[in-house]
């Protein structure tokens, strides 16, 4: 049968079942699929919290949205252009996201009278598709026996109906593959690989892959398969890769260029837990893992590894650095590099474990006793936190200081193509330990002196002649270390350990705006961590518009970049999106007293570059004096409100 084969520039899928359907792992093939085609991508992983919430039920929906291109893209997406769906409830959970004209694959097998009261339908809505007042009258349905065609393909397996129709997931993707001209070299060598020593159920699998490739090109229910070209990228090795991993394999390569172990002390916790995972694997680069009992043990474990002479690393979500407060500020007073790696979650208290947030800014900024000030750095995308952990590295290593790494769980999990970086562009860190010649005449180390351009102190590990000190939480005497009370000398350590944060913002570069008016615009969107995404399409599509707007993004909140107040006053409008209540808005409102605006959300979701853009054009309206009723965004292609 012949097929036609329709030209897209970009499409965006989303995976969606029960969660022992296997969606995390589909869409994570599917994905590194698109990677080894060479396509632009980002993903999209949503799962429950449970370790298994009840079969068949809307809270037990678990999904995987990935979004690839011919183009640079920056998002996920804002809505699925197809949506696979396995159950009732996976339909029901993901229904209002769609657009109008959306495609659904549905398995209908399951689409049985008890699921359908589990998911809330109380008539099966695939009996009215052709219904033009119906539920999915606005979308291109196509129902399909997943689950009974993939029990078919592998009976010859001898496996029982329950481990055969596990396979449906396989099924799935084979037939997702053959609608998007995917390669399958690489998941069929996955399959191979992870069910090495159970060869029924990797034979099973792959059959079930096959057949569903097989389906798409045989059955007349597809008549149309997508071409979707690779993207023009600069020359380099790319690889897909997760904020995880990178930020895992940024702690290594900052240890390897500072010629520092790596030593990590940490609990498990969602979303951090797979540092820890990856990390142990490294043991080759010097790297040390320790999973404690609990979150202080694991942050009294990484400082005691620093004032060893090591690069200690603890990692936690937003829950475990309340935990480790105390010991941040013995690392504060202590003066020891440690890297505190946060991957935001959803909170207070457990909140939302696997749902997105940014709402631990001003709980990485002042959430310790007393004065203690700690730098804060973000990653934007997920592969830019190889990058972040490494700056992380660079500014404890060289100003003897914790420093907060705020990733989040969208950035954990997300994942997008990262090109792989010369060794040679690394940073050299210095660790620049104390030795004997940094003895006084008369014979003394002094182990609170200040290096005169970072006021960092020595870094002096145990073990070496002359070198001894006192360490400890109580106040330190300035220059010799002794245990001071006296109210002049505490009044000026204060001031001088904030002073050496201070300092990191003279080995910053100065703030990229990308303002494409060269001046014109009158708004500028400021934004840190994972907006940046949202924020950069959103612009996009307002520019598209023939508006002008500005943008920058901030990777060091703590201290800021020198040129930051510089760069405010330069708009009369000044949009911080984030996804909290306006933490980054409070800190800049404080201390530049400009009148931030905030675009606000805390629904364990990012932000929707189109409903940003809204508000962008909004903001830019009213700087320009624009009529609202005159504002048209219309314009822009379809291409910029779905990046």
């Amino acid at each position: 049968m012949s097929k036609q084969v329709k030209q897209l520039d970009r499409v965006i899928i989303r995976f969606a079942g029960d969660s022992g359907d296997g969606m995390q792992l589909t869409g994570d093939r599917f994905t590194q699929e698109s990677a080894a085609f060479g396509n632009d991508l980002v993903t999209l992983p949503n799962f429950p919290a449970e370790i298994r919430a009840p079969q068949g039920t809307i809270p037990g929906v678990s999904s995987f949205q990935v979004h690839f291109a011919d183009h640079d893209i920056l998002t996920p997406g804002d809505a699925p252009d197809v949506l696979v769906a396995m159950n009732p409830a996976a339909l029901k959970a993901n229904l209002a996201d769609l657009p109008k004209g959306a495609t659904i694959i549905v398995d209908t097998h399951d689409f049985t009278k008890r699921n359908l009261e589990k998911a809330g339908y109380a008539e099966n809505p695939l009996d009215s598709i052709d219904d033009t007042a119906g539920p999915l009258a606005d979308f291109g349905v196509h129902p399909v026996d997943l689950t009974g065609m993939t029990v078919e393909a592998v009976k010859e397996f001898g496996l029982s109906r329950k481990d055969a129709a596990r396979a449906k997931n396989m099924f799935a993707l084979g037939l997702l593959s053959w609608m998007y001209g995917r390669p399958t070299d690489t998941t069929e060598s996955f399959l191979s690989k992870r069910f090495a020593k159970v060869p029924d159920i990797r034979d099973a699998n792959i059959t079930a892959f096959k057949a569903g490739w097989n389906f798409g090109e045989t059955t007349e229910t597809f008549v149309v398969r997508y071409e979707v070209k690779p993207a023009t990228m600069a020359p380099g090795t790319y690889r897909n890769i997760t904020g995880n991993l990178a930020l895992a394999w940024g702690l290594v390569a900052g240890g390897v260029q500072s010629g520092l172990p790596v030593f990590l002390g940490t609990y498990p916790i969602t979303p951090a837990s797979d540092i820890l995972h990856e990390l142990s694997k490294h043991k080759g680069f010097g790297v040390t893992t320790f999973q404690a009992e609990d979150e202080i043990a694991g942050i009294g474990a990484a400082i005691g590894a620093s004032f060893g002479g090591a690069l200690g690393v603890t990692s936690t979500s937003g829950p475990g650095v309340a935990l480790k407060s105390e010991a941040i500020g013995l690392a504060v007073m202590t003066e020891l590099p440690l890297i505190v790696v946060d991957v935001q979650r959803g909170g207070p208290s457990t909140g939302l474990p696997t749902k997105t947030e940014q709402a631990d800014l001003l709980q990485a900024m002042f959430g310790r006793n007393g004065e203690a000030p700690v730098p804060v750095v973000a990653p934007q995308s997920p592969g830019d936190c190889f990058e972040a952990a490494v700056e992380a590295t660079r500014i404890a290593v060289t100003y003897r200081t914790p420093v907060m790494l705020l990733s989040d769980g969208y950035l954990a999990n997300g994942s997008e193509p990262w090109r792989i970086p010369d060794v040679a562009d690394l940073p050299s860190i210095d660790p620049a330990f104390a030795t004997a010649d940094d003895l006084t005449d008369e014979g003394e180390f002094q182990p609170y002196a200040r290096d005169p351009e970072t006021l960092a102190r020595p870094w002096a590990p145990p073990g070496v002649a002359g070198l001894e000190h006192r360490i400890g939480g109580l106040e330190k005497a300035d220059i010799t270390g002794n245990i001071s009370y006296d109210p002049a000398n505490h009044d000026f350590m204060v001031r001088t350990r904030q002073a050496k944060i201070d300092r990191i913002a003279d080995s910053l570069p100065p703030l990229e705006v990308d303002d494409p008016s060269g001046g014109e615009a009158k708004v500028l969107v400021l934004g840190w961590g994972s907006t940046y995404g949202p924020i950069g399409a959103a612009c996009r599509r307002v520019r598209r518009a023939g508006y002008h707007v500005a943008q920058a993004h901030l990777r060091h909140l703590n201290p800021f970049p020198k040129d930051l107040g510089e760069v405010l006053k330069r708009y009369d409008k000044v949009l911080v999106p984030e996804m909290n209540l306006g933490q980054l808005s409070m800190l800049l409102r404080a201390k530049y007293l400009v009148d931030a605006i905030g675009y606000n959300q805390v629904n364990g979701m990012p932000i929707k570059a189109a409903e940003l853009a809204e508000a962008v054009g909004h903001l830019v309206a009213e700087a320009e004096g624009i009529p609202l009723e005159e504002l048209d965004l219309s314009v822009a292609t379809s291409q910029e409100v779905h990046q």
